[in-house]
């Protein structure tokens, strides 16, 4: 009787661990739709700093204060592809129309740590081919939920002076993320720049078969590296003050 009932615990402890392994889902491959929003006014204020607000303040009446776009980011394996995705009807969009980095496509092989991205900045559309950035995260114990999915936040800082959050989940295994934010034990599924006003964050997460000869490079614009980009944006924007510097910062992430 004792043999019998301890087979039957047995059985249904086997079938409980059986359930659960069937409910704990790695994905490596897939689309995530991130929504990037940026607080167009807090940057207009900083960027006019020490100067007659009366022209900002002007602008402000014709524009949304928050510029949001989504982008899409399919991804399989070690191979990752972020694009513009859906347009959004209800931006207000400033004067000057495109915002740095609102059209970016960034080409990404994980495992090489190489990647290849098109930018445009203003007329001209650079194709910029050179490694990733190597960020140095510090993982933290603070958690939240994103599209669904257990993220750990961590922090670090890139070009010298941009303070990062993130929070990524180890439950899908590509270690990617949007724009170039990668190098954490999971997917990034939300960014923040507080002192740049602006983040990303995942609003769905897509199960689809993607296969990685299907995630194409771009190939159109001037051939570049951060470096050569860098250069070039600079001798266009370095004289223009708080505004070519913010240019020039969002367009090198």
């Amino acid at each position: 009787m004792k043999i019998r009932v301890l087979l039957t615990v047995i059985l249904c402890a086997v079938v409980v661990l059986s359930a659960q392994a069937q409910h704990t889902t790695f994905l490596q491959q897939g689309r995530i739709e991130f929504e990037k929003r940026v607080n167009l006014f807090a940057r207009m204020d900083e960027m006019s700093k020490g100067e007659d607000n009366s022209w900002t303040d002007m602008l402000k009446k014709g524009m949304s204060q928050y510029q949001v776009t989504y982008f899409d980011y399919s991804f399989s394996h070690q191979t990752s592809l972020y694009k513009p995705g859906r347009d959004n009807p209800d931006n207000k969009k400033p004067i000057w129309e495109s915002a740095p980095a609102e059209v970016n496509v960034v080409y990404s092989r994980l495992d090489s740590m190489q990647s290849i991205s098109q930018k445009q900045v203003f007329e001209q559309m650079f194709l910029v081919k050179d490694s990733m950035r190597q960020i140095r995260w510090k993982i933290t114990d603070e958690t939240r939920k994103i599209a669904g999915f257990d993220c750990r936040r961590a922090n670090a800082v890139i070009m010298d002076s941009i303070y990062v959050v993130a929070f990524y989940t180890d439950a899908i295994v590509t270690p990617g993320g949007p724009e170039s934010f990668s190098g954490l034990p999971g997917m990034i599924l939300g960014v923040a720049l507080p002192h740049e006003h602006v983040t990303w964050f995942a609003t769905k997460v897509l199960i689809d078969d993607i296969k990685e000869e299907a995630l194409k490079p771009p190939v159109k614009g001037k051939p570049v590296d951060n470096k050569g980009i860098r250069e070039s944006v600079s001798k266009i924007l370095g004289k223009w003050g708080n505004y070519g510097s913010a240019y020039i910062r969002a367009i090198m992430l």
